[in-house]
């Protein structure tokens, strides 16, 4: 079961972020999760947002280059040691991390990891073993 990323390319400049942010707000396009990863003079912005085909809508009418990769939200108890748990289990079974971002929920107990690995269903298998099932697009939103 995987969600779908956003990845926008933007430009490492002043108001770049606020400008894509503003967008969204214009729109009522609600971000869940993001993290930026920078690259000399561009940065690539990831997105879990409720709505990926009103965003990337959104976002190809206003000239932005982005691409839609699916990867794993899976939950935690938010708590020590959590996280931990679920990279043991992807580990002893062999399966790379290529990038990992977190967020929290409105529920005290409850804290999200989005996690880009090479085969989605291997982890998501690994992780459904270890009690760790990721969860929908519909259930994020």
């Amino acid at each position: 079961m995987t969600v779908n990323q956003i990845s926008v390319f933007i430009e490492n400049a002043p108001g770049s972020m606020a400008a894509l942010t503003r967008l969204m707000r214009e729109n009522s396009l609600n971000i869940r999760a993001l993290c930026i990863a920078e690259v000399n003079n561009f940065g690539i912005l990831r997105m879990i947002v409720d709505d990926v085909y009103a965003t990337s809508t959104v976002l190809k009418a206003a000239g932005y280059v982005f691409k839609i990769t699916p990867v794993l939200a899976v939950p935690l108890k938010d708590e020590a040691g959590s996280l931990c748990d679920v990279l043991d289990a992807l580990g002893d079974s062999g399966i790379n991390v290529e990038y990992i971002y977190a967020f929290t929920t409105s529920r005290k107990d409850k804290a999200f990891v989005v996690l880009r690995v090479e085969d989605n269903e291997g982890a998501a298998r690994v992780l459904a073993e270890n009690h760790c099932t990721p969860v929908s697009q519909s259930e994020l939103a």
